[in-house]
């Protein structure tokens, strides 16, 4: 597992297989600003909410030269539907192998009703045009959260 990232840190490229049949390079998106928000798992509460608020902010985000990626460990086909079923305007990468989720450091100890278990700890990383890492939020709570990555975005460009 890597160290622990932190601001200004060089974000850890990653090549996955994306919601639409495309594979997606973090390498790809040099020259705009990318929100890479981390979930864990489509079709539950949390993580709808968290997918249909960047999907209502995408033009603002576009607006603001930034592209959003979301990434579980889901299949492309749980993907697809999960776009297809909430209209979602967003890339949604699966990281089966958990490649991205580990080199992120969000592959994590859990507990839920006093039992142990890894899992993906919700986070997002704002990266900036230059692929440095320009914001990082941890324990991400789903209310208002899109809104606050719009703005840390928006003060990028």
């Amino acid at each position: 597992m890597s160290s622990e990232l932190s601001q200004s840190m060089q974000a850890p490229n990653f090549s996955l297989p994306a919601n639409g049949g495309e594979t997606i390079e973090l390498d790809q998106f040099k020259g705009q600003n990318v929100v890479v928000y981390f979930y864990p798992k489509d079709n539950t509460p949390g993580c709808t909410t968290e997918a249909l608020d960047f999907t209502a902010l995408k033009d603002d985000f576009a607006k603001a030269d930034t592209i959003v990626i979301g990434i579980s460990a889901d299949s492309v086909k749980k993907h697809d539907n999960f776009v297809a079923k909430h209209d979602l305007g967003i890339l949604l990468a699966s990281d089966e192998d958990k490649q991205a989720i580990e080199a992120y450091g969000v592959w994590v100890e859990k507990k839920m009703y006093g039992k142990s278990y890894m899992g993906i700890e919700r986070a997002t990383f704002l990266i900036d045009k230059e692929s440095k890492i320009a914001q990082i939020w941890r324990k991400v709570k789903v209310k208002g959260h899109a809104q606050s990555v719009l703005e840390a975005a928006q003060s990028l460009s």
